[in-house]
């Protein structure tokens, strides 16, 4: 495999001029100020796992939706927890309860976030999206109301992840001054906006992440959900301006220099689904304190079960062993 973006050191001098919408705080403000209806639920439900105690938790998202996921805990921790919330990449769901086991057997609490409307790839989903979208649409989830920021399908889902985030510093098991987010790909994107978002967040681990940057990922993906924006314009001729002015409002990069908490990034230089480019471009816009983790021959699966141990070992840095 070959780079099909820059190279490594045009990535650490590529710091694009990104629009940033005049109303970008005020959106974020009337968006997120709605008091979610209800409080999270947590059921237990039985794995059959001793190690693990494992809930079923529905979070209210946006406009009140019901929002799915798991919540792992180890089942001979005491105190407070530090709590890792994980967002889940494009087309992923929460799958089944036995999944994802690794932070819970490191001692931490465990968030996993079910996404809206996705779930048909490598692992099943329980969250509808019950907002309609218009005919004329790419199939797939980025031109859902993409021509308006208030309609867009990632305003919901940006809202559940904030929530998310929420409910896990008010669960009592878990200590709230050390809840951190996480994911890959479109839930490496979805843990930057809420780390921009929520000033609660201690600490954020985007991995190759997805939704930065998005006009250059529009024209350089060979592959991926990018490619349903440019599938959307070749249609939709004159909408270009229209799109992008809505992308702005949910691009990572733009929204980076609003988060302070300390951030572990991992970029893999052969990405065709997030180009490294578009990665770095929210890398260096971060406004808190960082590290970079540079996997120079992968594709989008970047460090894999190599880059958790990273993460592990940063997590006890940044928070502590406690």
């Amino acid at each position: 495999m070959a780079l099909s973006d820059l190279t490594l050191a045009d990535c650490w001098a590529y710091r694009p001029d990104l629009a940033v919408p005049a109303d970008l705080g005020a959106f974020w403000e009337r968006t997120l100020s709605a008091d979610a209806p209800g409080p999270a639920t947590y059921e237990p439900v039985d794995t059959g796992l001793t190690q693990v105690r494992t809930f079923s938790v529905v979070v209210p998202g946006y406009d009140g939706d019901p929002v799915y996921g798991w919540l792992h805990l180890p089942a001979q921790a005491s105190g407070p927890l530090p709590c890792v919330v994980e967002y889940l990449g494009y087309g992923r769901g929460r799958g089944l309860p036995h999944e994802k086991l690794f932070w819970a057997a490191a001692g931490f609490a465990h968030l996993i976030m079910d996404t809206r409307g996705q779930g048909w790839s490598a692992s099943s989903g329980s969250t509808a999206d019950p907002h309609g979208y218009p005919a004329g649409t790419v199939p797939g989830f980025l031109t859902r109301g993409v021509t308006d920021p208030d309609d867009f399908y990632y305003r919901r889902l940006v809202t559940d992840a904030v929530r998310f985030a929420r409910a896990a510093q008010r669960h009592p098991a878990v200590d709230a001054d050390r809840v951190v987010v996480t994911g890959v790909s479109q839930g490496g994107g979805l843990a930057l906006a809420v780390a921009a978002l929520f000033p609660g967040v201690a600490a954020v681990m985007p991995d190759v992440p997805f939704l930065c940057d998005f006009r250059r990922g529009v024209q350089v993906a060979a592959r991926g959900p990018y490619g349903e924006i440019a599938e959307y314009l070749k249609l939709h001729r004159d909408r270009s301006g229209q799109v992008f002015g809505t992308l702005a409002y949910f691009d990572a990069a733009v929204l980076a220099p609003r988060a302070t908490a300390p951030a572990l990034f991992s970029i893999a230089m052969m990405d065709q689904v997030c180009p490294p480019s578009t990665c770095f471009a929210a890398y260096h816009r971060h406004g808190g304190q960082k590290e970079l983790r540079v996997y120079e021959f992968n594709d989008h699966e970047g460090g894999g079960a190599e880059h958790q141990l990273e993460q592990l070992a940063w997590l006890h840095k940044v928070l502590g062993r406690g």
